[in-house]
């Protein structure tokens, strides 16, 4: 007689599912016994798994350095760019080394402008430099005046520090920096645009003209020792070295964004701004030293004139798009919301894309005053043969995009029929700059096309994002 029976494949299968189910039951209640829920599963989010919130000119604060002498006049190149906003209104103060309670008073009341702060007594400290002033160790110590005051802060990300004649454009600043993590320790700024400047103030500082940025989570630290770190330095001409200085013995390098501008040059900027890197425009500095950017105005209108095409593109500020014209064999370059370039002929692109030596040197002196920190070509020596220079006129917003309209500047030379110079106005069609991380990691130039015209004294060019195996090139 057979008692057991051998089982069939099927009640095989569900034998073995009910004797798994089982095992893995009773692992999880020992589990749940001997470790504790908490060893299971992480059902919560850890602060890993939230995003960070985008970060906005909230995010930062603005320490500027100035004197009662200088203040009167260059709060207008502050007005330009601080902006006071009830939704995200902008932090920081412009450091004098006295105030009165009237002027304090006129103070609070002005929104237009930051808060003004007296810097604390430096008398205690030594200062030795026989070529510099004595107010260097006030203005460094704004770092740490400005990281004292907003310490407490948790929304704190970023201290932005520049002069009272540094022009920032916030919303840029605000991009790039959105870039790094203001949790881990970073200095970034730029170097002066001289070379025998950096030489003998340092590669690795960042120039205070220019202005630069320090991390939450490293300046809180570097305000803790900064007292002690000054001391051993009284013979250094400038705050921005003694700055330098101290970071360097925390042992933090400078990292390099080529937006800030010292502008160590004087006279006619143009060359510069017309070949600006492939990076957001994040200030200007020096103007009073400097001839107005645009013709036929004073510095602070042409400064305003600016900032009426910053206020609709910040980004694409100063960025520079190459396209060559097949009909008359032109070379064209747009400098978006400044200026367009006409050159009566055909160039290779990296001559182009070379910095005019439209300006003059800093310092006279030998041939290292002279030398660059960026690839520059001379100006032919007839004005004729030069670019014809357009200027922004202005700038608007419709249904097509951006529409930015650029006037010709006065030049007295060829009126030919393939002569540039019979242009009058030229208009650039573009869509709002918004870029994104990856962007700004891995900058790419715009690329440009001319259209056709049947309008013999204008000229119509829109801007666009190159496709991926596009190339810019004489055709």
């Amino acid at each position: 007689m057979q008692l057991f029976h051998k089982p069939t494949k099927a009640q095989s299968i569900v034998n073995f599912i009910l004797i798994s189910s089982s095992f893995c039951a009773l692992y999880a209640i020992v589990s749940v016994l001997l470790l504790g829920p908490s060893r299971l599963v992480h059902v919560s989010k850890t602060s890993q798994d939230v995003p960070t919130p985008t970060t906005t000119v909230y995010h930062l604060v603005f320490g500027i350095a100035s004197s009662k002498n200088s203040w009167l006049k260059r709060k207008e190149y502050v007005k330009l760019w601080w902006n006071n906003n009830t939704k995200n209104p902008m932090k920081g103060c412009v450091f004098l080394e006295s105030l009165t309670d009237e002027e304090r008073a006129r103070s609070e009341n002005d929104t237009s402008l930051p808060p003004l702060c007296v810097s604390q007594d430096t008398s205690r400290f030594r200062y030795t430099n026989k070529g510099g002033l004595r107010s260097a160790i006030r203005v460094a110590r704004v770092v740490a005046e400005t990281v004292a005051m907003h310490g407490n802060d948790s929304d704190v990300r970023w201290y932005v520090f520049g002069d009272d004649d540094t022009v920032f454009f916030p919303e840029n600043v605000v991009k790039t920096l959105s870039k790094y993590d203001h949790e881990l320790w970073y200095y970034i700024g730029a170097h002066s645009e001289v070379y025998e400047q950096n030489r003998v103030f340092g590669f690795g500082m960042a120039f205070g003209g220019a202005g630069f940025a320090i991390s939450s989570s490293l300046a809180k630290v570097l305000a803790k020792v900064f007292d002690s770190c000054i001391e051993r330095y009284p013979h250094l001409y400038g705050s921005d070295g003694r700055v330098y200085s101290c970071l360097a013995e925390l042992g933090v390098g400078l990292t390099h964004e080529p937006g800030f501008h010292q502008i160590d040059l004087k006279g006619n900027t143009f060359g510069l701004l017309a070949a600006h890197p492939v990076s957001p425009l994040l200030s200007l500095h020096h103007p009073d030293y400097t001839d107005p950017i645009f013709p036929n105005m004073t510095t602070t209108e042409a400064l305003k004139h600016l900032f009426e095409a910053a206020n609709v593109d910040s980004q694409r500020m100063l960025q520079q798009a190459i396209c060559y014209d097949r009909w008359f064999s032109w070379t064209i370059s747009v400098s978006w919301g400044y200026a367009v370039q006409v050159f009566p002929n055909h160039m290779l692109l990296p001559e182009v894309l070379k910095v005019q030596e439209t300006f003059k040197q800093w310092r006279k002196g030998n041939m290292l005053a002279k030398s660059y920190t960026f690839n520059t070509r001379e100006l032919h020596l007839d004005p004729c043969k030069r670019s014809t220079v357009f200027y922004l006129d202005s700038v608007s917003t419709g249904k097509d995009g951006i529409i930015s309209s650029y006037k010709k500047s006065f030049q007295n030379c060829s009126d030919k029929a393939e002569s540039p110079k019979k242009l009058e106005v030229i208009k650039v069609v573009t869509n709002k700059l918004d870029l994104n991380i990856k962007q700004l990691k891995a900058p790419r130039r715009h690329c440009c096309d001319v259209l056709p015209s049947t309008a013999r004294d204008q000229m119509e060019i829109t801007v666009r994002e190159c496709k991926d195996e596009e190339l810019v090139h004489m055709h």
